[in-house]
């Protein structure tokens, strides 16, 4: 099964989703740069602080902890030593483009949790091969907003039509290395039904998906009981869509695939239009 991860900073909220079965709850600390690179787009731009960390790491049982850092700076040593010492137990690298930041933040890290690199620049995917070779990663996640909009794209998804995802993730497969991309919305919804992103994952070997914003928006529905309804309904509903997915032919993943670029192409041009 896909390991679900979700945004939070509140502590309530991070139990009801690890109560659910959710399997990581993320922590967003990334802030440098990343307005200026979003700013006309409805992305989610969290204000989480490193004292978060202990507070969600406190109500967890099930779900692991992730904790997005800034890409590399000249505070990355001291953020990054602070967010594993709160007790991070994954730490992200957002937004590099050479493999001496990966090299870098691989060894500041030094084993004391696990390395995930987002993978959202045209650069980092120019120089793959060589990341790849680097000892000490431990899973990829490919970011498809900021990736879309560093190759001038007019839809996220697309990446998921070019084949850009299909050839970093047949490259990561190679290289024993953990990979996943993008998110997913509710059974049924999404601008891209997530019926169709979910067997898109299992096609491509993906094990690790981002629930988005819209899966549960706390920042509108703020009654817990709702919330813990939204997450318990939600999940369950995933892993009955993953449930059958998983029992693809060849034939209907190649189906499947067709049907996202037939829709890809529906949303761009409306966009266009």
């Amino acid at each position: 099964m896909l390991k679900l991860m979700y945004i939070t900073n509140e502590p309530e909220v991070a139990q009801i989703a690890d109560e659910a079965g959710v399997d990581r709850v993320w922590i967003d600390l990334e802030v440098n740069g990343k307005e200026e690179r979003q700013k006309n787009l409805d992305t989610v731009k969290s204000k989480h602080q490193i004292s978060d960390i202990r507070k969600i790491r406190g109500v967890l049982k099930n779900a692991e902890l992730i904790v997005r850092v800034n890409p590399m700076f000249e505070e990355s040593e001291k953020e990054i030593n602070e967010v594993i010492e709160y007790g991070a137990q994954i730490v992200m690298l957002p937004f590099f483009k050479t493999v001496q930041e990966v090299k870098e933040f691989i060894k500041i890290v030094n084993g004391r949790a696990k390395v995930c690199l987002l993978c959202e620049t045209p650069e980092a995917v120019e120089c793959i091969d060589e990341i790849l070779r680097q000892k000490g990663i431990d899973e990829i996640h490919i970011g498809l907003n900021d990736l879309h909009l560093g190759y001038k794209k007019k839809f996220m998804f697309e990446l998921l039509t070019d084949g850009t995802v299909e050839m970093l993730c047949n490259k990561f497969k190679k290289a024993g290395i953990k990979y996943g991309f993008g998110g997913i919305a509710r059974a049924g919804e999404g601008t891209l039904k997530s019926e169709y992103i979910i067997a898109e994952h299992y096609r491509l070997g993906s094990t690790i998906a981002i629930l988005s914003r819209s899966f549960c928006n706390t920042n509108i529905i703020k009654d817990s009981k709702k919330i813990k309804e939204l997450f318990e309904t939600g999940v369950k509903d995933i892993r009955n869509i993953e449930t059958e997915v998983q029992a693809y032919t060849s034939e209907q993943y190649q189906t499947n695939k067709e049907k996202i670029k037939e829709q890809v192409n529906i949303i761009i041009n409306s966009i266009e239009g």
